[in-house]
């Protein structure tokens, strides 16, 4: 699925989510696949791989797989298992 907007998932998935901008997980929701996206926020259950600037797993989140991402937020209660890859900032150059 390729999306040039946010999405919000509160039910089942499965496949490929392509998106510049966020994906949302909600509480009842399930993903099974990949995740590209500018921020990827999971409230219910991610199996996979997520690629995004940010990550959020909330409390209640569980996310096994491989993320990469320049910012990993994983608030208490919630679960990860897998890899995590941290993506450089790129900074502009100076002329």
């Amino acid at each position: 699925m390729n999306l040039s907007c946010n999405i919000f998932i509160d039910g089942e998935f499965e496949g490929t989510i392509n998106s510049k901008n966020d994906v949302n997980i909600g509480k009842n929701g399930k993903v099974v696949g990949e995740l590209f996206a500018g921020r990827v926020v999971v409230n219910g259950v991610v199996n996979g791989s997520i690629n995004a600037s940010r990550v959020e797993i909330k409390a209640l989140g569980k996310v096994e797989g491989q993320v990469e991402s320049s910012e990993l937020v994983i608030e208490a209660k919630a679960i990860f298992s897998g890899n995590s890859i941290v993506k450089q900032i790129e900074t502009p150059k100076k002329k």
